[in-house]
């Protein structure tokens, strides 16, 4: 969500630098005991607050109870109890979640790892471990004034690692630094044997590991599908030594953040053409992973012409020609534009841009329907009119709705489609459409808007991307697995490719009960 639909916890104790948080629910060794376990009943004044805790308010479960969570045995217990049940379970982190995969109403058991938030150094592993209850903006922060370095995940601070992480997660840095899960040592999950027993599994990243395959699920398989993560290890491939400082990148000490935004009523159909086709041209000449331009990261905010303005945000990682980096992108993108931007930028410390988040990030208040696709090149001049044309339909008066370009690429596009669980690797932007939307009454309008838009960019493929272009796992949309308004690809391949055999065979290995599963989850071999 970006600033087109209105117009994302410090006080966390840190652990000491360089320990590692006692496991035990006594709180041995000096450590205060963890939170949890709590079985939270519908008839305990706590359960709405939990049972509704997603970002999107279209979706609100109502499980027979939630069960707060502290450390991996509780996660255990909670599971054992759900499948001796015969209950079906799912998990939430942050609860950002686009689809009803936390708050289906077929879920009757929810467990929250919101109280799972330690970020520390683990020498055992040489890795930072991060749990995935803890929100981004506390591992940045944590990371950085502990130890100067980062994980190059999303730009929302409140963001749970939990869900983002697995996903194949992406932020500001991605273009310098590559994915968030190419800096993944390890993950602990909590499964389910063909028996029905839980169990916690560490799997790592090592080549003689025999959980290996685990592992590599958990860098781009999306969530809720082969069990509960509980904890992340990151450590960037290649690092040496035991000196935590050289074992994840550090980020740049300083960022020029910044807003741009045009006046959308000056631009008539041949301009916006052109602005948005510089801006595509531009991604397409500055994504190769030795770009000095990958240090610009921007998204596009094509709004619509009832919003007022057409808009972009981002960052420049601060360094020698920053700001000659940023004039060029702008002077690029407004080429032969006969509309002059307005523009804000500041120099500021990079923890503070982490922290502060996209702006214009609303919060948790709206009902929302997003739709997602990887771009190898620039939209095409079709592509572009249907842009335009829904833009400013006069028939939908709403202002929301938007669709945001991000740049895309640079290392990114480093690793091999199959290296990793996430394919996409040869693209050089990543689009977010999304609406948003206050009054139940209106989803079908709203929805219907958005559906529209997406079917008409992608006529030429049935209604959906090009197998080879795909969408992002962690922009979920149960509409891809709808033949209604999917007439193209299987939705497994728009956002697994060739992947998604293997993890049909994961799936079944470590998950042959199904029991974590939701609309788009992966399906047993």
């Amino acid at each position: 969500m970006r600033g087109g639909l209105a117009a994302t916890a410090a006080g966390i104790a840190v652990p000491a630098m360089g320990a590692v948080p006692a496991a035990a629910d006594s709180g041995e060794a000096g450590c205060p005991p963890p939170p949890g376990p709590a079985k939270i009943g519908r008839n305990d004044p706590r359960h709405r607050s939990l049972a509704s805790r997603g970002y999107n308010r279209r979706f609100a479960g109502r499980p027979e109870h939630v069960w707060v969570v502290g450390t991996t045995e509780h996660v255990v217990r909670a599971v054992q109890e759900a499948v001796d049940g015969g209950k079906r379970v799912t998990v939430r982190s942050g609860g950002h979640c686009f689809e009803d995969f936390a708050a289906d109403p077929a879920v009757q058991v929810v467990i929250d790892t919101s109280a799972m938030n330690a970020v520390y150094y683990d020498p055992a592993r040489r890795a930072f471990a991060v749990e995935a209850g803890a929100p981004l903006g506390e591992v940045y922060r944590r990371l950085y004034l502990g130890w100067g370095v980062t994980i190059p995940a999303g730009w929302c601070p409140d963001v749970g690692a939990g869900g983002h992480v697995l996903g194949g997660g992406y932020g500001p840095l991605a273009r310098v630094m590559g994915l968030v899960v190419d800096h993944l040592h390890a993950v602990e999950v909590v499964v389910v044997d063909r028996a029905g027993r839980a169990r916690s599994v560490v799997a790592t990243r090592e080549a003689t590991d025999p959980n290996r395959d685990l592992w590599w699920a958990h860098t781009g398989g999306g969530g809720g599908n082969f069990g509960i993560v509980t904890r992340y290890w990151f450590r960037t491939p290649g690092a040496r030594g035991d000196d935590p400082s050289r074992l994840l990148p550090a980020p740049p000490s300083s960022v020029l953040s910044f807003t741009i935004t045009w006046d959308w009523n000056k631009f008539d159909k041949a301009s916006f053409a052109r602005l948005v086709r510089n801006y595509g041209e531009w991604a397409e000449r500055n994504s190769a992973p030795d770009s000095p331009s990958t240090r610009l990261y921007s998204e596009f905010q094509l709004n619509r012409r009832a919003a007022g303005t057409i808009g972009m945000i981002g960052q420049v990682a601060a360094a020698s020609g920053a700001e000659r980096l940023l004039e060029d992108h702008l002077a690029a993108i407004n080429r032969g534009v006969p509309v002059t931007p307005v523009r804000q930028v500041r120099d500021e410390p990079w923890l503070a841009a982490a922290l502060a988040g996209p702006p214009g990030e609303p919060g948790p208040y709206w009902r929302l329907k997003a739709k997602s696709a990887y771009l190898r090149r620039r939209l095409s001049d079709r592509q572009t009119d249907v842009l335009y044309h829904h833009l400013t339909r006069t028939d939908y008066d709403y202002p929301g709705g938007l669709v945001n370009l991000c740049t895309f690429g640079g290392r990114v596009n480093t690793v091999a489609p199959d290296a990793t669980a996430t394919p996409h690797r040869d693209t050089v932007i990543k689009m977010l459409l999304i609406n948003g939307w206050e009054a139940a009454a209106d989803d079908h309008r709203h929805i219907t808007w958005l559906r529209e838009l997406y079917r008409d960019l992608y006529a030429d493929t049935g209604g959906v991307p090009a197998p080879a272009d795909g969408a992002f796992i962690n922009y979920p949309d149960a509409d891809l697995a709808d033949p209604a308004w999917n007439k193209g690809a299987p939705w497994h391949t728009l956002y697994y490719g060739d992947n998604y055999a293997r993890l049909q065979q994961i799936k079944a290995k470590w998950d042959p009960r199904n029991v974590f599963r939701h609309t788009l989850s992966v399906r047993p071999a």
